[in-house]
């Protein structure tokens, strides 16, 4: 029974790199394999696991913060920031590059969907880039690492997942995850700045001219509704959380009335607007939770079945140190986030190794951030990284495959190096939690 276990869980991760549908296939061979191996009355057990997903009031979050990243990409204020910013920075050698991480970092902490900041991100910033003289593969690489931020920065729905998946607390999630995520974007500047200083060509600054011009018309207007509003909304959800004011789910309520009123202010909200945030928003969230539900039944029948407890007994019988253990598991949730997106692994592979986690006493707020900062480091690796893929659906003809993968590597190396950093110094996490 405890092999068979095994065999539905590889039977999915097939199916699924197959191009199956992940909610389906989950929930679906779960069923057949219950149906075939389980007592039947093994069963009874399953619709109150699902309704206790369902009710989990922690995973009201996701919705919230979904309407408040869709409602800040339609606002238009990715472009108002990066223009206000690229003007503030654009003396500094490579301040083009260093605006877009800060902008990323900013649509991080206001979104947290990688995939919308990417692609708004290339539209937005990499003609700019690219018509200043900068080298396609630093503009690539900052657009990209910037965009993928959203997996590690507050709050980010992957840490709302991994908190749901882990039974953790996501307010400390979000805590642990600040100082990883703000160290990462000074890492990424700091890269810029040596570039920019080693080869000027490769990162031209903008015209003093043009930056007088700029700051001469209604400069500090400009500068307090791009810039000022998006930070008091990051400050106001992110606060009211570390202060112990709010959960992250009124928190998230916060950032989604916010989200509005932003909108407002840059003159883009109307019924239309409104309805396509709710319509994609909508979406978005019954694609979460179909495949949530997929993976509440195989969790339930994989454990049902001893599948659980074999991998417990599988690795203490192979006699693997906690550390060999995590090497392991960081190695195959890097490789899978090639093929597969974070949230299936969030689903499938997680709750399969949290047990043996336990049984190792690990802390598992530790774990989660290592979760997100790998599954963001495989978002970015050639040759499938995913945020590649959506940087090139959106880069001009000139951009080549060639250009994403020569440029993303040395962003690559710096969240390798943080990888590691956080595994052999766990204590950079836990510097603001209590």
């Amino acid at each position: 029974m405890e092999i068979l276990a095994i065999i539905l869980f590889l039977s999915i991760f097939i199916l699924i790199l197959y191009g199956y549908p992940v909610a389906f296939t989950l929930g679906g061979i779960s069923i057949i394999y219950a149906l075939c191996f389980l007592d039947p009355s093994s069963f009874s057990a399953l619709p109150p696991r699902i309704m206790g997903v369902m009710s989990n009031y922690v995973l009201v979050a996701v919705p919230l913060f979904i309407f408040m990243g869709i409602m800040l990409e339609k606002s238009g204020l990715a472009e108002s920031l990066l223009e206000t910013m690229a003007m503030l920075f654009g003396t500094m050698p490579g301040g083009l590059a260093i605006s877009v991480v800060i902008v990323g970092a900013l649509l991080a902490a206001s979104t947290g969907i990688v995939g919308a900041t990417v692609i708004t991100m290339g539209l937005i910033s990499l003609p700019t880039m690219l018509k200043r003289g900068y080298k396609p593969e630093l503009a690539t690489g900052t657009i990209a690492s910037a965009g993928t931020l959203g997996q590690i920065i507050p709050p980010s729905v992957v840490l709302v997942l991994l908190g749901s998946v882990l039974s953790i607390s996501v307010g400390d999630l979000f805590k642990a995850a600040l100082i990883p995520g703000v160290l990462l974007v000074v890492a990424y500047i700091s890269y810029i700045v040596v570039v920019a200083l080693r080869n000027p060509d490769d990162a031209p600054s903008i015209p003093q001219e043009e930056i007088e011009q700029f700051k001469s018309e209604d400069f500090v207007i400009k500068v307090i509704k791009a810039f000022v509003l998006p930070l008091l909304l990051i400050v106001a959800v992110l606060g009211s959380i570390f202060m112990g004011i709010a959960s992250p789910t009124e928190a998230a309520g916060i950032g989604a009335l916010g989200a509005i009123l932003l909108t407002m202010t840059q003159g883009k909200f109307n019924l239309v607007v409104l309805r396509s945030v709710m319509q994609e928003t909508t979406h978005l969230t019954c694609m979460v939770f179909i495949i949530l539900l997929g993976a509440t039944t195989f969790t339930f029948v994989f454990r049902e079945m001893g599948g659980d407890r074999y991998l417990v007994q599988l690795i203490e019988n192979a006699n693997l140190s906690p550390t060999a253990f995590l090497i392991l598991v960081m190695i195959v949730v890097f490789i899978a986030g090639f093929f597969i997106d974070f949230i299936e692994i969030i689903f499938i592979i997680v709750p399969v190794v949290a047990p043996i986690f336990e049984v190792y006493e690990m802390n598992l707020i530790w774990i989660g951030i290592l979760l997100a900062l790998n599954l963001q480091t495989s978002f970015l690796t050639p040759p499938f990284g995913f945020s590649l893929f959506y940087l090139k659906g959106v880069a001009p003809p000139g951009v080549t495959t060639n250009h994403l993968y020569r440029g993303i590597i040395p962003f690559v190396i710096i969240q390798l190096i943080f990888l590691l950093l956080v595994i052999f110094f766990p204590k950079l996490i836990f510097l603001l939690i209590k």
